[in-house]
């Protein structure tokens, strides 16, 4: 019986799955992750490619695992490629059921969001309030909460995210639900992070064995090994801190904490696959203080394993209701890094959380962007989160950035799990979003959504409050299975103006379109666009929905000198919760900065994300494609006009939300439309009434033409390389024409056959020929000149370049046989002839046949 078998008969269902992750050494061995069609036996394709079958990769259905010694050649690829080159000859082979293949390599480590950038020069630093200025009626409140939950914890009166007597109401507002027993009794967060201090007095009772893994060094305990290998503990510390005589408590003091250490050495992402699933049954939060760099350069996103991770924990894990992700937003917001940058923060499948201090203030290191849902408290103002630390009984005043932010919702929602398993990953993204409290609403950062709700890319929907997330979870009713719209990738192929000026380009969504999908309302829009540039950091990309809500996508990052532009990559927004989804959707690109470096805008695809109309008819997403986004042929008629994003109404007030928020000074401010628009308006905002007028009135203001040539809705500059690439081509094709015709006359004076004409023969001569029948493609009673007729069975290989040759058998009967053309191309197959040597030959033959025929 196998090891993995016998555990789990003896109940160590945790062992069991340890076992199914063997040591990897990837400076001796080479690991393949291959998808197999399932009817595939894995030990047939190690068998068949020379390698070692390791098991299942973590919780993917029907993705193995292989190894082999080390060396520079892919070796599954060569294999592969092999076997496309034979499969034209026909017969089944084991490699025909791979239907992906990966060879792993390690990558670099993600960088922990607890360390936080210096702060930027001429940031005043503000100075903390002291004690002695706390409100009295707010300490003796506290003191009250202490003595009746029995906490004892000696730093309890310092965690002021718990409970703040001194800024009062700037706290998660636990207390009260603690009040009510809820305490995180039956829920369970995992901490992926660089290791867990299971010893520790403050968290050995709420440790979480069977959950937890030690990637880095392939061990059951994640427990810290190196010097800085204290993030995860602290992180910890703020969610499953126990009650007792140690440090303080955390938010969801009675609920268990498991480690996942995947941060403390190079891994594949293989292994990260694995660790993002991890005993995803009974570990219901993924709690992720890390992600790319936040330099404000970098633009990085999950490899395909990864997403096929996380894609498969949100369908399949916590039986079916949907394993929660909550990622820290980053700490680059003085280096102008924006978390839609990293595609982890901006995955749908990701509860987003960004930072306030203790004042309520924006830390000056947390960033902003339309995919971040929510924020929570964490370091500035001189202060920070005071909780566990790695040691027996050692204590940290000193936690902070989004790092911290993150556990701490991820305990809140632990707290929501305890009075309601039943909610799935959507649910509590609702339930996030509906009860969070706008705060700073005079700051200018804030606009008001369609149903109602404020939203700013600094706060998202607002702080999280405990209490009430709470009070909604208790009569919360599920939402209906997740529908999606994909558009056809749009085609621009359009300069992008620099300065304030930017290019729109309109979408338009039907109701009949959103009916098909079976989409009733929005939750999350993703955007995944082409723009090439030779300094990406200039651009900036705004998205209006028919609504006129505005999601900032993407704003300018003063390091980003990159020439890479935006390859395929997706950005997501939140702010369009609710929305119908109906009507115009338009996309402004800018290329902010006048300078040397210019950019072009290529294309464009819409995703609409939401609620399904009909559950009956809700399928689960596919597992996602290495190049899904791959296919740009589709092309569709689209408006773009030229514009500027300007103010079109008052400068708001607290009471009358601004659409745009006020961290983007180099922006111009454009706020929500009032029901009659001004001249003005209609002159300078994209109108999802009146985009064909726009763009007609935009073509005529701009054309050169005259006025019974089309102007395609484009500048004179685009109108004048359009019809110039049209008359060469047309001049090229009247040249062809002539060269082929004299070409053709040519060559039939030079042949003496051309002199014959014959009938071709009937249907009853040609069975007196031998029983062969008609010559193929004759028709009856049609007449041709003999070197026609020759022509014309001479023409194979031109129909043949379309992908399809045609073979006669003995009997005279044609038999089509299809096949790839790009392929055999690219293998050097040839489908008439294995080689040269024969194709020479039938040449020859050939060539005495006509000599022959001409005498």
């Amino acid at each position: 019986m196998r090891l993995s078998s016998l555990l789990g008969l003896l109940g160590l269902g945790f062992l069991a799955s340890a076992a199914h992750l063997p040591r990897r050494d990837y400076e001796k061995q080479d690991y393949y992750v291959l998808h197999l069609d399932p009817a595939i036996p894995p030990s047939e394709v190690a068998i068949k490619l020379g390698l070692t079958h390791e098991g299942q990769l973590g919780e993917l259905a029907d993705h193995h695992i292989f190894s082999t010694e080390k060396q520079e050649e892919d070796v599954v690829h060569t294999a592969l490629k092999e076997r496309r080159r034979k499969r034209s000859l026909g017969d089944w082979d084991v490699l025909d059921g791979v239907k992906f293949a990966q060879k792993q390599k390690v990558k670099a480590r993600m960088e922990k969001r607890g360390v936080i950038p210096p702060r930027p020069e001429g940031l005043p630093s503000p100075v903390a309030e002291r004690e002695d200025t706390a409100d009295p009626a707010a300490v003796e409140r506290q003191t009250l909460v202490a003595k009746r939950l029995g906490i004892e914890d000696p730093i309890f009166n310092e965690q002021w995210h718990l409970f703040n007597p001194i800024q009062v109401g700037h706290d998660v507002n636990v207390t009260d639900v603690w009040l009510q027993g809820i305490t995180g009794f039956n829920a369970t967060v995992a901490i992926v992070d660089d290791g867990l201090d299971m010893y520790s007095d403050d968290l050995k009772d709420n440790y979480f064995a069977e959950g937890s893994y030690d990637f880095n060094d392939n061990s059951l305990e994640p427990k810290p090994r190196l010097t800085d290998d204290r993030h995860g503990t602290r992180c910890a510390g703020e969610v499953s801190a126990v009650k007792n005589n140690v440090c303080g408590v955390g938010v969801a003091y009675d609920s268990k904490v498991a480690g996942i250490r995947i941060l403390s050495k190079l891994i594949s992402d293989a292994d990260e696959a694995v660790a993002m699933n991890y005993a995803y049954q009974r570990n219901q939060i993924y709690s992720c203080s890390w992600g790319p760099p936040d330099d404000g350069r970098t633009m990085d996103a999950p490899g395909i394993l990864i997403r096929k991770a996380m894609l498969n924990a949100v369908q399949n894990g916590r039986d079916g209701k949907g394993s929660i992700y909550v990622f820290a937003s980053g700490n680059g917001a003085s280096n102008d890094d924006n978390c839609n940058f990293d595609g982890y923060t901006n995955s749908i499948y990701s509860i987003t959380v960004g930072a306030v201090d203790r004042k309520g203030l924006h830390p000056y290191y947390s960033e902003k962007c339309s995919a971040q849902l929510v924020v929570t408290y964490s370091s500035g103002s001189n202060d920070a989160i005071h909780t566990t630390d790695v040691g027996t009984n050692a204590c940290y005043n000193g936690h902070g950035g989004t790092s911290a932010a993150a556990p701490l919702a991820a305990g809140i929602f632990a707290l929501v799990l305890q009075i309601r398993p039943d909610l799935t990953w959507r649910d509590m993204q609702y339930l996030v979003m509906q009860t969070a409290v706008p705060i700073n609403l005079d700051s200018g950062d804030w606009q008001q959504t369609s149903i109602g709700k404020h939203f700013s890319h600094t706060f998202g929907y607002g702080k999280i409050d405990s209490w009430a997330t709470i009070e909604a979870a208790k009569t919360f009713e599920h939402v209906k299975p997740q529908a999606w719209y994909y558009s056809p990738w749009i085609h621009v192929n359009q300069d992008i103006p620099q300065g304030n000026d930017g290019l729109a380009v309109s979408f338009e969504v039907t109701e009949d379109m959103l009916k098909e999908a079976n989409l009733e309302r929005l939750e999350h829009v993703t955007v995944t666009m082409n723009v090439e540039h030779g300094r990406r950091g200039d651009l900036s990309v705004d998205l209006v929905s028919p609504d006129r809500v505005i999601s900032h996508l993407s704003a300018t990052r003063k390091f980003d000198t990159s020439n890479a532009g935006y390859n395929d990559w997706t950005f997501m927004s939140v702010v369009h919760w609710g929305e119908s989804g109906i009507g115009t959707w338009t996309i402004v690109v800018k290329d902010t900065i006048v300078n040397e470096f210019n950019g072009t805008f290529i294309d464009w695809h819409l995703k609409l994300w939401g609620e399904s109309i009909d559950p009956a008819k809700a399928v689960p997403l596919a597992m996602p494609e290495e190049h899904e986004d791959d296919n740009h042929d589709e092309v569709i008629a689209t408006t773009t006009i030229t514009g500027t994003t300007q103010a079109v109404t008052p400068a708001p007030t607290s009471s009358d939300l601004a659409s745009n928020p006020s961290d983007y000074p180099d922006r111009p401010v454009k706020t929500k439309p009032t029901e009659t628009p001004t001249e003005t308006e209609a002159e300078t905002t994209p109108s999802s009434t009146s985009t064909e007028e726009e763009a007609a009135s935009t073509s005529t203001s701009s054309s050169w033409l005259p006025s019974f040539f089309p102007t395609f809705g484009v500048s004179s500059k685009t109108q004048i390389w359009i019809y110039g690439a049209a008359g060469l081509i047309l001049a090229f094709c009247i040249g062809l024409g002539v060269y082929l015709y004299l070409a053709r006359r040519k060559r039939l004076r030079n042949n003496p056959r051309d002199e014959w004409e014959f009938d071709l023969l009937d249907e009853d001569e040609a069975e007196n020929l031998n029983g062969q029948g008609r010559a193929v493609g004759a028709k009856q009673g049609g007449r041709r000149r003999a070197g026609e007729l020759y022509d014309a069975f001479a023409a194979g290989s031109e129909d043949e370049s379309e992908g399809e040759a045609e073979y006669l058998d003995e009997g005279g009967e044609g038999e089509k046989m299809l096949y790839d053309d790009d392929e055999e191309e690219e293998e050097g197959h040839h489908v008439i002839g294995e080689d040269e040597d024969e194709e020479e030959e039938a040449e020859e033959a050939a060539e005495g046949r006509n000599e022959k025929g001409q005498k």
